[in-house]
């Protein structure tokens, strides 16, 4: 569904049209203003309208309906196509929940549209009209806003994460905490969440990369739809992004790392628990062979018809018990 469209004129938002063709001939014919129409996970016959109007590329306008898109930047006729992914980090569960946003960025016109429950956009729209100032750069300013909004977010996930790892390598390296049969699979998840962060934040290095480029890419090409005076805006969101990239990487080494001490604590603990059985077995085995000896009964055995056999027996028994308990404690086995 349409969730919002208007005229921005010299920053300014004017009126919201009812015939986006011919608000687009009147934005054109301007030349200071652009058109921003706003979506919602549209279904084909809303967004039909839109591609008519506009002149959308149908494999744009597929990846747009279709959604599950990794975030990319294509270079079309008529347009210029951008998928971004706005994640949201929960607190309650510390999850990681990631939506799409795709932006058409044509000549003067603007069209976002949205899948999934993370999205800055109505925020970042009012924010837009408040201060005008970007709005006055037409579409280029939309789309530098709105990606600055998604990499700034990345940031504070990518804090949130970072004290998640902390509570976790807290919990693995206590005396007791590391031994919890929920210890892995709490990693396990925990990896899962950067595998999510990972899937937004990684793609989006090339499609900045080409943004914030200085002069001609690939081919001697350059990227349509963007004014040239918008590549350092561009520049500071790639910085971001590469610094979000860095901690990841540095996150997800991390927690290979902890769930590689967790196995080693793990089979530490497992050792120590056989070692104890093990000596606990080797100290019962001493009386169990002494009993096993003299319950045979047979008649040719002095030992059996002597007064102080049985008192004797049980003294040496108790003996071989205190030298193996002395022993195995020393080794550290008890």
């Amino acid at each position: 569904m349409i969730v919002d469209c208007a005229i921005y004129r010299d920053g300014e938002r004017t009126e919201t049209p009812q015939d986006f063709s011919d608000a687009l001939a009147e934005a054109r014919a301007r030349g200071d203003s652009f058109l921003w129409i706003g979506l919602y996970e549209p279904t084909e016959h809303e967004f039909d309208l839109v591609t008519d109007e506009f002149g959308l590329h149908p494999l744009a306008v597929e990846d747009a309906l279709t959604a599950h898109q990794r975030p990319k930047l294509e270079v079309y006729d008529d347009s210029l196509f951008v998928v971004l992914k706005p994640v949201t980090y929960e607190p309650k569960s510390d999850t990681v929940t990631s939506g799409e946003l795709m932006i058409f960025i044509g000549d003067s016109f603007v069209v976002t549209v949205r899948h999934g429950t993370p999205s800055p956009l109505g925020d970042i729209r009012r924010h837009l009209e408040e201060q005008h100032e970007m709005l006055r750069h037409g579409p280029t300013g939309v789309l530098y806003s709105i990606s600055d909004a998604v990499v700034d977010h990345y940031l504070e996930v990518s804090t949130e994460l970072q004290n998640d790892l902390e509570e976790l390598e807290t919990e693995v390296f206590s005396p007791s905490g590391g031994g919890s049969r929920h210890t892995a699979s709490r990693i396990y998840t925990f990896k899962r969440q950067i595998l999510e962060f990972r899937r937004a934040t990684v793609p989006l290095a090339v499609p900045m990369t080409k943004l914030a480029a200085v002069g001609p890419y690939g081919g001697g090409m350059t990227v349509p739809f963007v004014n040239e005076s918008a590549r350092p805006f561009f520049r500071d969101v790639n910085d971001h992004l590469l610094r979000v990239n860095e901690g990841v990487e540095a996150l997800d080494r991390l927690v290979s790392d902890v769930l590689s001490a967790h196995l080693a604590q793990m089979s530490v603990r497992q050792n120590d628990d056989m070692r104890k059985i093990s000596a606990w077995a080797a100290m019962a085995a001493v009386p169990t062979l002494m009993a096993g000896i003299y319950g045979m009964n047979f008649d040719h055995m002095p030992e059996l018809h002597w007064i102080w056999s049985y008192p004797a027996v049980l003294l040496l028994m108790a003996c071989l018990e205190l030298v193996l308990y002395r022993l195995f404690k020393r080794r550290g086995w008890m």
